[in-house]
């Protein structure tokens, strides 16, 4: 155990110590948000992103573990396991060089090296790997039998045995695949007659570019292109680049047998290396471009998440259309609906004067404060509609991104939900909740349906899966939820709780009414100590009788602060609200081995500023009221935008015409940058310089430079 934390300590560039620390932590059950946020004297401080790499590099070793028991009982079991090769395999902890340890006594499907075995060949081939001999025809001769009836066929048997040794040789497999790793050329061709139905892959027809430089992006497009049959990809480095390396490894004469190993080696590298190493290869790019479009989905949906809410303030929402209509919900500050039904201000029905009235009425009727409109179909008509409207008191409009709305209404929560109500009144609801609060909205939707990844059905699911999930659970537990009013898919993302203590903690809330104190959360069924531990910091109870149980403070940290305010003669709610009493305290009093300056200054911030929601504030936006569709856009324009999807390539922006268009990385900013994120955030508000418009095949080019 004590060589892992080194490796991992090693390969992440965090002391052994932590690392040790953190791998404890985790054993003992403990979730990344909770160790990040409350364990930080056993860390020495380290965030989310450190201990995430730390879970990911220890589960990999523990998978790498279990790979080289099944290597050793393998081994074990054909009776070959030495005391060297049990060593060589315990000590390595790279899979890369394990699986060529293991290469050689690996069960075979049949090949022409066993063929060979199975005629009595390998002594010719040993003989001929030792390139003494120099009249290797006589020694072939000798070899001949009823199966093998001439020394050509012997010579080819025993150079086939030669070839799969080099094959399974650690060096040779070495030397090639450092070859194909730095030094490969990716293509991509054309499949024959695909021209028409692979037509949005024309760039890739005739592709040739080094492996190392091709973007993730690339990659990953050429590789669905061949998915679908209209690419045939290969990568590989010059063959006369590689050859001449084998060859200076085995072949160590000039007779004969020299010249049969020569031939070995040129067939071992053509039918054996080659191929298994492209593949190796391919593979290897495939992981890093995977890891790249989920590192992007990832930034891009944590900034999804943790976008500013509006908060609880009463919300008219509009599911906007035209033929059937545009669907009205109108919600309280909580979010539950209190009225729903249809307008048909657009064609073909073409009622606005009623519309409009009908607006206003509602408005005046459930005391609206603001009102969202979701993006789709009829969007900006919809906003047209909206703003010239006179209401009777202030109402902010705001356009809200419907992007997995429809997958959320037709989904067994959504019905769970409003199980009277169809599709429509359930994507309106959606609509006006996600300006509230997008985070409690969010989480019940599945996150590869919000519209933010980048070649989000191409990546490992599983890999896609864990890391969107840690997201969630990271954005949710940062900012923190409120016991009584979070729903159970909000709570199943809290530390520590999951799906089922999610469903009992609404169950007993419902039965019991709301939590009165955090400490009420031990009474709810299977909820034990452990449990507890991991989610109540990140739970907040408003108006609760202890000012605590609404902050960030742990409940084990009460006593601190309670001994501060004793201290000082006060109550905590003095503490809360007096910054000259906080300054009155001096931390180093109250350290001890288990609590340090680290969690102490998180508590002097939680006392400044108790369940502070640590999102932004929300602002307004108006597109451009002369620009509703892609014919409106003309080069030179400057119009305000919406940045809707960040890729490594560059970002995507709303400008108001169905179809967001595209600021390349290179448009972005005045100097070079190499990662779009360094300048935008997803839902930030920009200006944009229209470069090129191609209404016929749907694209608009954008530049924020000089802007």
């Amino acid at each position: 155990m004590q060589t892992i934390p080194k490796l991992i300590a090693e390969k992440t560039g965090i002391s052994a110590t932590q690392v040790n620390n953190t791998i404890e932590l985790l054993d003992e059950g403990a979730t990344i948000p909770f160790i990040s946020r409350y364990r930080k004297e056993r860390t020495g401080s380290l965030d989310e992103v450190a201990i995430g790499n730390i879970k990911e590099a220890y589960d990999k070793l523990q998978e790498l573990e279990k790979r080289k028991a099944t290597i050793l009982k393998t081994i074990e079991e054909q009776e070959l396991l030495t005391d060297e090769l049990k060593s060589r395999i315990e000590n390595c902890y790279d899979s890369t060089e394990l699986e060529d340890i293991y290469l050689p006594y690996k069960p075979k499907r049949k090949t022409r090296a066993t063929k060979a075995r199975e005629l009595g060949l390998e002594p010719l081939a040993k003989i001929i790997m030792k390139q003494h001999e120099r009249d290797v025809e006589s020694r072939a001769a000798s070899f001949l039998t009823d199966e093998v009836t001439d020394t050509e066929a012997a010579l080819q048997g025993a150079r086939d045995i030669v070839a799969e040794w080099i094959n399974e040789n650690q060096t040779a497999r070495e030397i090639v695949r450092n070859r194909f790793q730095h030094h490969s050329v990716i293509s991509a061709r054309l499949v024959k007659g695909k021209e028409e139905e692979g037509a949005k892959y024309r760039d890739y027809f005739e592709w040739d570019e080094p492996l190392k430089r091709c973007p993730s992006h690339r990659f990953l497009a050429m590789q669905r292109g061949e998915k679908e049959g209209f690419l045939k990809l290969g990568a590989a480095p010059d063959a006369e680049d590689v050859l001449p390396r084998l060859k200076r490894l085995f072949v160590k004469g000039n007779n004969d047998t020299s010249d049969q190993v020569e031939m070995a080696t040129e067939d071992a590298y053509k039918r054996l290396l080659a191929p298994s190493l492209e593949n190796e290869t391919m593979a290897l790019f495939k992981e890093k471009a995977d890891e790249e479009a989920i590192r992007v989905f990832s930034d891009n949906l944590r900034q999804l998440l943790l976008a500013p809410p509006l908060g609880q303030k009463r919300v008219l929402a509009i599911d906007p259309g035209y033929r059937t209509g545009c669907k009205v919900v109108c919600l309280d500050a909580q979010g539950e609906l209190l009225h729903n039904e249809a307008i048909y201000p657009h064609p073909p029905q073409k009622e606005t004067g009623k519309a409009m009235k009908k607006l206003d009425s509602l408005v005046d009727a459930y005391k609206i404060e603001a009102i969202a409109i979701g993006n789709g179909t009829a969007s900006r008509e919809t906003e047209d509609l909206v703003r010239k409207t006179k209401f009777n008191r202030d109402v902010q409009v705001f356009v809200v991104s419907e992007d997995g709305a429809s997958v959320y209404s037709a989904s067994k929560v959504a019905r769970d939900e409003f199980p009277q109500y169809d599709v429509t009144v359930r994507g309106a609801v959606s609509i006006g909740r996600r300006l509230m609060d997008p985070l409690a909205e969010l989480v019940k939707i599945d996150p590869k349906s919000i519209g933010v990844g980048q070649y989000q059905h191409d990546v490992d699911q599983h890999q896609l899966k864990d890391a969107l999930d840690r997201v969630v659970e990271s954005s949710v537990n940062s900012v923190g939820v409120n016991l009584n009013t979070a729903s159970h898919h909000l709570l199943t993302y809290i530390s520590g709780l999951g799906p089922a203590l999610a469903k009992n903690i609404v169950s007993y809330r419902n039965e019991n009414g709301p939590f009165a104190s955090r400490a009420a959360l031990k009474k709810v069924p299977r909820l034990g100590a452990k449990a507890f531990e991991q989610a109540a910091g990140f739970l907040r109870i408003s108006d609760a009788k202890n000012p605590l149980d609404s902050t960030a403070v742990h409940p084990e940290s009460y006593p601190i602060v309670k001994q501060m305010a004793a201290d000082l003669g006060c109550e905590i709610t003095d503490l809360i609200k007096d910054k000259s009493l906080r300054e009155k305290i001096d931390l180093n009093r109250y350290v001890t081995n288990d609590t340090g300056l680290p969690t102490l200054k998180d508590i002097m911030q939680e006392l400044e500023k108790p369940g502070r929601d640590p999102r932004q504030t929300i602002k307004v936006f108006e597109f451009s009221k002369d620009v509703h569709s892609m014919e409106d856009l003309k080069p030179g324009m400057t119009v305000p935008g919406i940045v809707t999807n960040i890729t490594n390539f560059g970002a995507f922006v709303d400008v108001g015409v169905k179809q967001d268009g595209l600021v390349h990385i290179s448009q972005l900013a005045d100097r070079f940058i190499s990662n779009p994120n360094d300048v935008v955030k997803l839902h930030q508000h920009v200006e944009v310089r229209v470069l090129e418009v191609d209404v016929a095949r749907k694209r608009i080019q954008l530049s924020m430079k000089n802007m």
